[in-house]
């Protein structure tokens, strides 16, 4: 087989789903409710107790409504896509095995390699915002605080600080890579109990806020743009804004395709994991909305923490406080809700913990099983059935990356791994389409041809940013920092030195060719 051969040799998707239907390597005990429960707790988290509100003070003022509605849109046109994907291929892997199926093994490869790295990172981050909000929860609890040392990862932007590391960050990581070895549907039951209170947290939030909403607070809904940065604490607002708060809130609207990573530990694959994306999506989307519009029409969006100081002129914005939720609610004199408050950040964050986590062991368990990565990697617990490898490893990164990485960076680059993952997902269920159109579908995307597209249009202009050209010269609007760009570049040429160095000579699909 030639050198280009072996770039893009395929597994054919009739042998993944014999693979499925013969696979023991999992225990399958997940339903359609516990599947769902992952998505939501995927999505879920630090989107709506963190950068909801900071996006909000930083960029888009009462607009990071329409900057959650631009972020849907891209995302709903790819989980409709994962969705046929999940009903027709349910096994473990999820986008990294969609595209082994049809765009072939270096293209999947770069897909699995990028999953991995964001599905790593998004645990720091999470479990960096669950630090905060716990901490919050034990000072109005018992009045005790950490040592500042302890309180959060150091900032280059805020050298004095006096930080150093997250320890309760690193706690959680450590902690849920634990409950994770041990069996999968103890993690799951748990997981959906914590996301249920998660939802009943947040509608508390909801319902609780709407009675001390002032519209005026909306007034205006798009700020204008504000050039002096040192004038707003870096605020941009107007469309640009909007736009750049779009590029970081597409944060908090996947995570659904965690949940496609368990496919071989569901009860009725082909059935529950389309149903589940589709679900988990549209309740945390409705419930993101709600929260902006409620913490947005409660307090002015550059409203200062301290009173005495002009709003848009102070040293912390109440949205841009490390517990915005509750600082929100101390500011309307409301502290008897801070503690639920707490609670279902905890318990919410914390959910998202356990579902990208899920989803990372099982993607390196994929590629290690695949021969792209050591085989070692692909044995599950003799007695759990869990992949308890990749458990353990993920769990010391991200614990590492929580303690010690400042969570906007992180954010970042989990961002731009996922939109370049999305436009491979849309770009191969469309090329499926064409090319093996008689293969049974359990679920079919609506319009394909349009929202596919659109998929990767919107993927892609959240990367890069949105075309605008100003006084003859091209200012692209919103977009991801090209520092970002060029770590993830950085990242990706990591992988595919590692794939020409050993995953192209360890292949199985090599090894099934050889052997013909």
């Amino acid at each position: 087989m030639g050198f280009w051969s072996k770039l893009i040799r395929r597994k054919s998707v009739e042998q993944l789903q014999s693979d499925a239907g013969a696979s023991t390597d999992f225990r399958r005990t997940m339903g359609v409710w516990q599947l769902t429960a992952i998505g939501i707790g995927a999505i879920v988290g630090v989107g709506v107790f963190v950068l909801a509100p900071h996006e909000a003070a930083l960029n888009a003022g009462p607009a990071v409504v329409i900057s959650f509605l631009v972020a849907g849109i891209g995302s709903a046109c790819a989980a409709l896509s994962y969705a046929e994907f999940a009903g027709m291929i349910p096994v473990t892997g999820s986008a990294y095995t969609y595209g082994y199926a049809v765009l072939g093994e270096l293209p999947a490869w770069i897909i699995g390699w990028d999953l991995l790295v964001e599905y790593a990172l998004i645990v720091g981050v999470v479990a960096a915002g669950t630090s905060n909000y716990f901490q919050s929860l034990i000072a109005d609890l018992t009045g005790l605080h950490l040592p500042i040392w302890l309180q959060g990862a150091y900032d280059p932007a805020h050298p004095d600080s006096g930080r150093v590391v997250n320890i309760i960050a690193v706690a959680v990581a450590l902690g849920m890579a634990w409950i994770q070895i041990m069996r999968t549907e103890i993690g799951a039951r748990l997981n959906t109990i914590v996301v249920t209170m998660k939802v009943i947290g947040v509608a508390i939030v909801i319902v609780a806020g709407a009675f001390y909403v002032h519209t005026s607070n909306w007034t205006p809904f798009i700020p204008p743009e504000v050039h002096d940065a040192a004038a707003s604490g870096g605020s941009r607002y107007g469309w640009n804004g909007v736009l750049a708060a779009a590029s970081i809130v597409f944060f908090a609207v996947f995570g659904y395709d965690t949940l496609t990573t368990a496919a071989e530990e569901a009860k009725n694959p082909q059935r529950d994991l389309p149903l589940a994306v589709v679900a988990s999506l549209g309740i945390s989307m409705l419930m993101y909305l709600a929260i902006s519009l409620v913490l947005t029409g409660m307090v002015p969006y550059n409203g200062c923490v301290d009173p005495s100081q002009a709003a848009g002129h102070c040293s912390e914005m109440i949205l841009a406080s490390q517990a915005p939720v509750s600082a929100v609610f101390a500011a309307r004199d409301l502290h008897w809700i801070s503690a639920i408050i707490d609670i279902a950040a905890v318990c919410g964050i914390a959910s998202v913990v356990f579902a990208f986590m899920l989803g990372a062991a099982r993607i390196w368990f994929a590629l290690s099983r695949d021969g792209l990565l050591p085989g070692w990697f692909a044995k599950s617990h003799p007695k759990y059935g869990t992949p308890y490898r990749p458990t353990m490893v993920l769990g010391v990164f991200t614990a590492l990356a929580a303690g010690f990485l400042p969570i906007r960076e992180l954010a970042e680059l989990v961002n731009i791994g996922t939109l370049s993952a999305f436009i491979l997902i849309c770009a191969s269920v469309l090329i499926l389409r064409i090319r093996r159109p008689e293969l049974e579908r359990r679920f079919r995307t609506p319009a394909l041809w349009l929202l596919a597209p659109l998929g990767i249009i919107f993927s892609l202009f959240l990367i890069i940013g949105w075309p605008w050209f100003e006084n003859g010269e091209y200012h692209p609007i919103g977009g991801l920092d090209i520092v970002t760009i060029w770590r993830f570049v950085i990242w990706m040429a990591i992988g595919l030195v590692i794939y020409l160095a050993y995953g192209m000579r360890h292949s199985k699909v090599e090894e099934q060719n050889q052997g013909k």
